[in-house]
């Protein structure tokens, strides 16, 4: 099953910061791509429906420490 979520920085340069570490992400594969002038992140990755889902809980506390928050 593909999981998307999307994140909002407080700017463009802490997104890129972001996906700086998702380029190197030793968690799961995941696509990217930057939205709205650059300071949201939507975040594509395969999840197997089985228990839970740890890739997103991993992308949480990573948008956390860098002042990220999930948005619709």
């Amino acid at each position: 099953m593909n999981s998307e979520i999307c994140y909002r920085f407080q700017s463009g340069q802490i997104a890129n910061r972001f996906l700086n570490e998702l380029k190197h992400w030793p968690v799961a594969q995941v696509k990217t791509k930057l939205l709205n002038g650059g300071s949201d992140v939507k975040v594509n990755y395969q999840f197997d429906s089985t228990g839970f889902d740890y890739t997103c809980a991993e992308l949480d506390e990573l948008a956390a420490k860098h002042a990220g928050e999930e948005v619709n």
